[in-house]
């Protein structure tokens, strides 16, 4: 059991935290379920998890707020933090992410999909806070990102728009939610300002590893 990586899960749903149980031990994991943010944070105090499971729609305080509290805390902040919920609107997605959330699932999901997620988000996190993505190195502390080593002079929406490729990598992100995280929710210029910030990001990796990639008509992805 040493070895395992611990993920907390937060829901107040008994059946879905035997579920979240049940899934991640087959998966090689080692968990703990919470009913509510009183006491995941008493046990986030004695121990810090690989990742978490979060809970949008929780009785007392919400998943939004815990996500708040977690990114405002210096030894809580880099925990990678996957938001769940039945909540099927756009809006709550998007939501989590400008919070700092490291990925979104919707109710209901297949457990396969989830431990497909989970283990794509541990991949991509670092437990000295930089997000990393083949070659390309996020440090949020710095607000600084490098590729092989060398600092990049970036815009901030570059860099804002390559973050979120990073966190999703390798997740297709369609070209509305690109705008909509990057831009904001009334943002209501030309799309094709996000073209020209992707052709420029293609220029400022050229030597990267990884590729900006277009699926035409719906979005982008690293690769």
């Amino acid at each position: 059991m040493a070895d395992k990586k611990l993920i907390y899960a937060v829901d107040d749903e008994e059946n879905i935290r035997e579920l979240y149980s049940v899934a991640l031990g087959n998966a090689g994991y080692a968990s703990q379920g919470f009913e509510n943010g009183e006491d995941f944070f008493a046990a986030m105090a004695k121990e810090k998890p690989a990742l978490i499971l979060l809970d949008i729609m929780l009785d007392g305080m919400d998943g939004y707020s815990i996500l708040r509290k977690l990114k405002e805390n210096a030894d809580y902040k880099h925990v990678p933090v996957i938001m769940v919920s039945a909540k099927g609107e756009e809006i709550s997605k998007v939501k989590g992410l400008d919070l700092g959330a490291d990925d979104y699932i919707a109710k209901p999901f297949g457990v396969l999909e989830l431990i497909a997620r989970i283990n794509a988000n541990l991949r991509k996190v670092r437990y000295d806070g930089v997000l990393r993505y083949a070659d390309i190195s996020i440090d949020s502390d710095k607000h600084e990102i490098s590729v092989g080593g060398n600092v990049l002079t970036l815009t901030l929406k570059e860099y804002e728009l390559l973050q979120l490729l990073v966190r999703n990598a390798p997740n297709v992100i369609l070209r509305e939610e690109i705008i909509r995280t990057v831009w904001g929710e009334n943002y209501f210029g030309e799309t094709r300002t996000l073209d020209m910030h992707v052709a420029s990001l293609r220029k400022a990796i050229a030597g990267s590893e990884a590729q900006i990639t277009t699926v035409r008509g719906v979005g982008y992805y690293l690769r």
